[in-house]
């Protein structure tokens, strides 16, 4: 159990199979394209199949989030403006395309009530921010189809690299796992094509 972030397939997206949802995602995909259509923008519904499970494919999208967000919310209310910080840590599902501006959808997703899309290239331009500010180590896994990340920060290899290479980035680890996560969820997004969500 838990709060997990993961990559949407087309079979939940498009098609509504399996998700967290009865009709997985389908009434967001849909709500979306309608809310895109109104401010004359095309739809979003070329979104890759499902891809089989290849550890370090990078296919998949999947982190379990267990530290606690109080030094990454400091942190993006130090570096971001507050409209910033509020998206990067407010969004629902991130989509693989440019918004002007994050689309507050009237149906509830994941947690929440009402559903707040943001776009990746904005979401990576303000993790990459981040991840400057806080020298974000080379090593950081690059791809989180299994728990990488996750397990990169809570089972050692981060502390081990902290007490070998101390630097900001090692000042509150908690802080650089989420600006790790949101790092990798929007590059994913943009690479692959396909929505990210909180389940």
């Amino acid at each position: 159990m838990g709060v997990y972030l993961v990559s949407v397939c087309a079979e939940d997206w498009c098609e509504g199979h399996g998700g967290e949802e009865e009709d997985g995602w389908t009434h967001v995909a849909s709500a979306l394209n309608e809310e895109l259509a109104r401010r004359g923008l095309p739809a979003y519904d070329s979104v890759p199949a499902e891809a089989e499970f290849v550890r370090g494919s990078g296919l998949r999208f999947e982190e379990k989030l267990i530290p606690s967000m109080d030094g990454f919310v400091a942190l993006c209310e130090a570096r971001l403006s507050a409209e910033e910080a509020a998206v990067l840590c407010g969004w629902s599902v991130m989509v693989p395309f440019s918004l002007g501006e994050p689309i507050l959808l009237p149906v509830g997703s994941g947690y929440t009530d009402e559903t707040l899309v943001a776009g990746a290239p904005q979401m990576l331009a303000l993790a990459e921010r981040l991840a400057e500010a806080v020298d974000l180590p080379a090593e950081t896994p690059a791809t989180c189809d299994n728990l990488d990340l996750t397990t990169w920060f809570s089972d050692g290899p981060a502390n081990e690299l902290a007490a070998s290479r101390p630097g900001p980035w090692s000042e509150d680890l908690d802080a650089a796992f989420y600006v790790a996560l949101y790092l990798r969820a929007a590059q994913h997004a943009l690479r692959r094509g396909c929505p990210i969500v909180y389940t």
